[in-house]
């Protein structure tokens, strides 16, 4: 008996007597005793990004003893934004209305409680983390409602706060580690090349963590009074969790190193349960042109040149599209010279042709401000034949298919592929422009399965582990669904940075 998937055949010695697959990391592994040192504290914090240097950062500050170990050698994040709602600034019809969207967008199979604490807590979160990163000299500043569209709901208003660490190449990771040099200086201990490998138990209390020192190349042991965190980020890189609870991203590239799933195996070892629905998967390109226009329902094709999908389809579901297994995640928006008037009324904002010329290789600068340089593939040419070859796709089947889109344009109907009449537009006045974007593994959303103040569950009764608790994606619950929802722009960090800040408060109090 085998099980076949893009990367390896799986042994008859990995499924159990019943026939069911089962595979390494569900193994509880031998208990470790060669511990060379144990050191005490009020609160253990596993992993220092989004969550958890805002959870050691609040727990500190309200008086507990903090330490904070980190797999790497500095601290790790991604992206730029994260978004907050400020409740008592916002019509609480509208909150509601913005809570059903997000819960839409999950197929309303998250935990709508969950949401619903983000809701109402991440104003006070984001805007503390905002100031606290201020204080720390971070590049980082409040947005406010600008990035988000969902402001006005239900005949209410919505008023976000929108935190930025950037622009780019300064982002969240980049303010996460001038936030973890603040914290050395408020008093956190912070031990980097230091992984939490194992839990320590008394019986079904979780009292801390074994963690490998791998420059001393020994085991310690880190308890926690109030409490054991887990805040080390998603399991992308572990291509054995990947194949067992989200296999259709297998053949896209990740975007991130060395997330292995570490927090949510210990939490399994320690007797919890990871989440039992199929598991969201977050996957984007705002590098290769403008993230304000990757939902612009322009033409789209695949690599071979072709138009393959109605393009109201948003960029968080492209993947969806793309599976094919060579040049897997790969697509270009076509537009022309005409698209600052014909993008008006369009879901996101027109980038107008000169600052457009950041994301162009082609175009020789100095310095190129908030992007990443190597990452950028805009491209702009006088003629579809020459814009083919810039996008690497065959010229014919392209000159082809703009030739066919032109046509459904004129006609008014899309018989094609459906698109909504008001967002077809010819592709005919040069120069023509091309946007070759690369969807690649940002994250996955989903972990061990929570109550609502983040403690760990079991697996038995779906009871509390006493003293164990996740948060970010490591843990289960906000989401759901099968892609994450692009409706509200820095939802990631903002929920992140949230249950950070709200578990840090509440252990320290214990």
């Amino acid at each position: 008996m085998a099980y076949e998937s893009p990367h390896e055949t799986i042994a008859s010695d990995k499924f159990s007597e019943s026939g069911l697959y089962v595979p390494e990391f569900l193994k509880a592994p031998d208990k470790i005793s060669n511990i060379s040192e144990t050191k005490e504290y009020d609160i253990v914090v596993i992993g220092a990004g989004a969550a958890g240097i805002p959870r050691a950062l609040a727990a500190q500050q309200a008086g507990a003893k903090v330490c904070l170990l980190q797999k790497e050698k500095s601290a790790v994040s991604q992206g730029n934004s994260g978004s907050g709602v400020i409740y008592e600034r916002s019509d609480p019809q509208a909150v509601e209305a913005l809570i059903q969207i997000i819960q839409k967008g999950n197929t309303h199979r998250s935990n709508r409680k969950f949401v619903e604490k983000w809701a109402k807590n991440s104003g006070e979160a984001i805007n503390w983390l905002i100031g606290e990163a201020e204080k720390a000299g971070a590049q980082i500043k409040n947005q406010g409602s600008g990035p988000q569209h969902l402001t006005e709901l239900n005949g209410g208003h919505v008023e976000f706060v929108t935190s930025f660490f950037g622009p780019k190449p300064y982002d969240t990771g980049s303010g996460m580690r001038d936030l973890a040099k603040y914290l050395e200086k408020e008093g956190v201990e912070i031990f980097y090349n230091t992984p939490g490998v194992q839990l320590a138990k008394e019986g079904d209390k979780v009292v801390g963590v074994i963690a490998h020192d791998k420059e001393a190349d020994k085991y310690i042991q880190f308890n926690g009074t109030k409490g054991v965190v887990l805040a080390c980020g998603d399991y992308q890189n572990d291509e054995q969790m990947v194949r067992f609870y989200v296999p259709d991203i297998m053949n896209f590239d990740r975007k991130q190193l060395n997330k292995t799933g570490d927090g949510h195996k210990m939490g399994l070892w320690a007797g919890g349960v990871i989440e039992p629905l199929n598991h969201t998967k977050m996957l984007h390109d705002f590098d290769a042109g403008p993230a304000s226009m990757c939902d612009f329902p322009f033409l789209v094709v695949n690599e071979e040149g072709e138009r393959f999908v109605n393009e109201e389809t948003q960029m968080s579901l492209m993947n969806n599209y793309t599976r094919q297994e060579k040049r897997t995640g790969w697509y270009s928006q076509i537009f022309d010279s005409k698209y600052m008037e014909e993008t008006v009324g369009w879901p996101g904002k027109a980038v107008n042709p000169k600052d457009l010329e950041v994301w162009m290789p082609d175009v020789d600068m100095k310095e190129r401000p908030a992007v990443f340089g190597d990452l950028v593939r805009t491209f702009r040419c006088d003629t579809l034949e020459e814009l083919a070859d810039k996008l690497e796709i065959p010229k014919d089947a392209f000159v082809a298919t703009v030739k066919r889109y032109n046509e459904i344009v004129k006609s008014g109907v899309d018989e094609d592929f459906g698109k909504d009449s008001k967002f077809l537009t010819t592709v005919d006045t040069p120069p023509y422009y091309g946007i070759h974007r690369h969807l690649r593994v940002s994250a996955v959303c989903s972990g061990l399965v929570i109550n609502e103040d983040y403690q760990v569950l079991n697996k038995l009764e779906g009871e509390p582990i006493e003293g164990l608790y996740a948060i970010g994606n490591n843990n289960a619950g906000f989401y759901g669904g099968v892609d994450y929802p692009l409706d509200v722009f820095g939802l990631s960090l903002g929920r992140c940075n949230t249950e950070g800040y709200l578990v840090g408060k509440a252990l320290a109090a214990k």
